[in-house]
């Protein structure tokens, strides 16, 4: 009788066994555990990281189930799929059907519905570093994820970074090429991994990126090449692809190929350099270095020591491809930080256990002998909680909350009846909009759509913040005055004695920061009434 051929170049038929990773149960308990840590987390997040959180998914989600919303110019430019924000058009159905539809549910259950998403992912971690090096290493990866302060700050955010992560973790356990040892049934697996990534591709087209990678590594590795490109690749990709644009052909009113439209605007035109570009180094000196904190240390001896070197080159690669583009910002690289948490997690397994990196270590799951915990270790948790507690914290619930809360009283506001029309004399998109609001009153932004005609055009947005008294005297001109005005303490400053002029009183204060980001010290938002506006 014929024996089966493997599939896979050079597999190491007898000198790995596949490890004795956790079964179901285990797994339920884990992901309840971060389930409820993670439904935890979106409540302790009560501060403002970045525009896209609200803009481009509650935002769009809240215009396609209530009616109203604000779309920003990426949606009249067929840029952003809405695949996305469909996610959330049903909790905003269900909650207007049992009458929850109140400014704090409104607020929070957006970021409750991702926290689910979010346990997803770090189950998958657990799962993926059980299959590579055993339930204690799988232990201390989650250890490290959960206490890590850029993960307790972003993951829970309905960001599309977000989803893309948990996408990526979910993918990368079926890829047979990512494991050291023979799959069983690595077909299936395959197939699933490989619709997982599209459906990340779908969401974010820049997911590709970590696609491309694994998708050649299998290609190398694979015998059955012509099969995984034309039986696999082609079908699977072409149905996500063809699904998606049906959605967007139908929310869109017209074709639209929101990859093409995306890959013109951020690569071939550099549209994302308007929003500003950094140096090449910024993720390998500031950015990344950032987000992975005081957990450093330990991801690069887990890597030199674990010597999984796939990882570590699509760590390697990944950043190296965001470091070509000049626009950068923290959250595209957050797909691979759990991947750096996990070599973490490796470090963190063997000082507890210096066998725990071995591979008869893998092979048998987790030693019964219960030893005390060294001091090293003892040392090495203290570390890392006492530099990632306070920090994960601080930025969320105290730096730049000053928007969120902002909105909530406005929310409340116009829930009671107060308000009028609302006029944001702040940078664009620096406050959520009528995804929090919930009402459909009318409200106003400074413009910053990017010029279409030539290069280095302010916008209504950049020359507002160069001179604040000079726009408004211009904008007055034209202006239907709004009851409230909301505007960060630097410009208020510089515009006080103009609101008083125009009958408006300051209302309610709320601190906002205590450092500069990326503009003037903006330490508290403001919100402005029109004297006469009571109703």
């Amino acid at each position: 009788m014929r024996k089966r051929r493997d599939n896979y170049k050079d597999a190491p038929q007898n000198k790995l066994q596949t490890p004795n990773f956790p079964k179901s149960d285990s797994d339920k308990r884990s992901f309840l555990f971060c389930l409820a840590f993670r439904m935890l987390n979106s409540m302790l997040v009560q501060s403002y990281f970045n525009p896209d959180e609200h803009w481009q998914g509650p935002e769009v989600a809240h215009r396609i189930a209530f009616g109203y919303g604000h779309l920003t110019w990426e949606w009249k430019q067929g840029i952003r799929s809405y695949l996305h924000p469909f996610l959330f058009v049903p909790l905003y159905k269900f909650l207007a059907l049992i009458h929850l539809d109140t400014p704090w549910f409104m607020m929070r259950a957006p970021r409750l519905l991702q926290s689910v998403f979010s346990a997803v992912g770090d189950l998958y971690l657990y799962k993926l570093s059980a299959v590579l090096f055993g339930h204690s290493v799988a232990k201390w990866a989650i250890f490290s994820q959960l206490s890590n302060w850029f993960m307790f700050y972003c993951f829970s955010r309905t960001l599309s970074n977000s989803l893309e992560t948990v996408l990526t973790l979910v993918s990368l356990y079926y890829w047979p090429c990512m494991r050291t040892y023979v799959v069983k049934s690595s077909y299936a697996s395959r197939k699933w991994g490989l619709f997982v990534a599209a459906l990340a591709c779908a969401i974010r087209p820049t997911s590709a990126v970590t696609w491309m990678y694994v998708g050649f590594l299998e290609l190398f590795n694979a015998h059955d090449r012509l099969k995984f490109v034309f039986l696999e690749v082609a079908p699977i990709g072409t149905l996500v692809l063809g699904l998606t644009c049906l959605l967007d052909r139908f929310m869109y009113g017209t074709w639209v190929l929101v990859p093409l439209n995306f890959l013109k605007f951020n690569f071939l035109s550099s549209g994302g350099d308007y929003y500003g570009t950094h140096k090449w180094h910024w993720y390998f000196t500031q950015g990344f270095t950032v987000m992975i904190f005081s957990h450093l240390p330990f991801c690069i001896a887990g890597i030199v020591y674990s010597k999984q070197w796939k990882f570590s080159g699509l760590l390697a690669w990944v950043l190296g491809f965001y470091s070509i583009l000049g626009h950068k910002e923290f959250r595209f690289v957050l797909p691979v930080l759990p991947i750096a948490l996990m070599f973490s997690g490796y470090s963190l397994a063997v000082i507890e256990d210096p066998s725990a990196g071995s591979l008869e270590y893998k092979g048998k799951g987790f030693s019964k002998k219960k030893n005390k915990c060294p001091p090293k270790m003892t040392v090495a948790i203290l570390f890392l909680l006492a530099t990632n507690i306070p920090m994960a914290l601080y930025m969320s619930l105290v730096h730049q909350r000053g928007p969120e809360d902002v909105m909530n009283h406005l929310a409340r506001e116009a829930f009671q009846g107060n308000m009028k029309s609302i006029l944001f004399l702040t940078p664009c998109h620096a406050t959520p909009y009528y995804s929090m609001l919930h009402q459909n009153v009318p409200m106003k932004f400074l413009d910053c759509t990017p010029s279409s005609e030539e290069k280095g055009v302010l916008d209504e947005s950049d020359r507002f913040m160069m001179d604040p008294a000079s726009f408004m005297s211009k904008y007055a001109q034209n202006w239907s005055l709004p009851s409230h005005i909301v505007l960060f303490d630097s410009e208020e400053q510089k515009l006080r004695s103009f609101l008083i002029s125009f009958d408006y009183r300051e209302e309610k204060r709320f601190f906002n920061a205590h450092f500069k980001v990326d503009r003037d010290l903006q330490a508290s938002i403001v919100v402005y009434v029109k004297k006469d506006s009571t109703i």
